[in-house]
């Protein structure tokens, strides 16, 4: 089987704020503040950008799932500070060009459009933790803010972002003053397996699809309980391998170094690993389930899957058409030109590239009943602790 979520840390990578915003710099520029998307990704920096490609690609180049070893798994644990960073300081525009500011999954009903869709998995969420208006509430791993933008307007909730990736922040902050809500949100510099809040900060602490990106869950969800206040809960969408997973099955293990490659993940664990973890890390587990196998009518990878038939809007028209197989020949083929123009920094296309090979891993994931972005977990710290 895979690394378990238990496997301790030896060390963590030390975190250097200074240098990290040299680089945002040096790579970004002043494209936090364009309009997103392949508009900002003209305004990259050339060689910071080849820096950002190698020093993230160097995980994965020249490593086939049939010869993966254990080595090569500890060596991106080791490494999963520089190697999530360096993932969104290359997919981020990407993201926000082919699926909005709301980097996750989720459920479809019949009619409904995708960014419906995308809002009411975030407030079902907030639902299940009964977020509080004027709590004070932890998003781990907060992107470039869509999701707590969203429980904001529906909770009325403080949310406070953590997240090591600063060209994110610097994106979080623009949306939040052009929509109105900068009173309610701010974002922290900071990696998630070494918080630097306090013991008992916050009411309620939330994950979407974003502590997939620790070495080790059984840390992460330690630091995570150790900043929640006695009572509080904690929620998160987790990305997990469902128990049918086999490692020692080629096909299976395709599936999951296809998923880990393109979205940046150094070690993806089972649900019976993820359910240990939380139990590991002192929480009492309220609920669990894979949401993923709820009887939807509509698979939740059809946008991946370019699938027009599930469409719930005209105006999703554009969102599903850049999934499909034209649609992102098409991408492929606009970046490499912008490449050979210079309008577009050099490793865009290898970085869009590996998007579209996890895109088909985890539509192959979902269908073969082997991986779930939507596995729920809420869990509370013990009034007593």
């Amino acid at each position: 089987m895979a690394p378990s979520a238990l496997t301790p840390i030896a060390s963590l990578e030390a975190e250097d704020h200074a240098r990290d915003a040299a680089f945002n710099k040096a790579l970004h520029g002043k494209s936090a503040q364009a309009k997103g998307g392949l508009s900002a990704l003209r305004k990259k920096d050339q060689a910071a950008q080849k820096l950002a490609v190698d020093e993230y690609f160097k995980h994965w180049d020249n490593k086939a799932a049939a010869n993966e070893t254990e080595a090569d798994r500890k060596a991106r644990r080791d490494e999963y500070a520089t190697l999530t960073r360096h993932y969104y300081n290359l997919a981020t525009d990407l993201y926000e060009y082919g699926w909005g500011t709301s980097f996750h999954f989720c459920r479809f009903a019949i009619g409904e459009s995708f960014h419906k869709a995308i809002a009411r998995h975030e407030h079902y969420l907030a639902l299940k933790m009964n977020m509080q208006e004027n709590s004070r509430v932890l998003d781990v791993g907060c992107g470039v803010g869509g999701p707590a933008r969203e429980m904001i307007r529906f909770t009325g909730a403080n949310v406070v972002g953590l997240n090591n990736n600063d060209y994110q922040i610097e994106r979080s902050m623009r949306y939040a003053q052009k929509e109105g809500l900068a009173d309610k949100w701010s974002a922290v510099k900071g990696d998630f397996m070494q918080m630097s809040f306090p013991d008992n900060s916050f009411d309620a602490v939330y994950a979407i699809e974003a502590t997939v990106h620790a070495p080790s869950l059984q840390g992460v969800y330690e630091q995570i309980f150790r900043v929640l206040k006695p009572g509080g809960v904690f929620g998160v969408y987790e990305w997990l391998m469902t128990d049918n997973y086999d490692n020692d099955n080629p096909h299976h293990r395709e599936i999951r170094l296809g998923i880990e490659q393109g979205d940046g993940i150094s070690n993806m664990v089972t649900v019976s690993e993820g359910l240990a973890a939380i139990k590991a890390a002192g929480f009492e587990l309220e609920h669990h389930e894979d949401l993923a196998e709820r009887p939807d009518p509509i698979p939740w990878y059809y946008p991946l899957a370019g699938d027009f038939r599930y469409m719930g809007s005209v105006f999703d028209l554009f969102t599903i058409g850049r999934m499909t197989w034209w649609g992102r020949g098409l991408v492929h083929k606009f970046i490499g030109l912008g490449e050979k123009l210079r309008m577009m920094p050099q490793g865009t296309q290898k970085t869009a590239d590996s998007l579209a090979l996890a895109a088909d891993c985890l539509v192959a994931g979902g269908k073969e009943k082997l991986f779930t972005p939507m596995y729920l977990i809420v869990a509370r710290k013990p009034a007593t602790s």
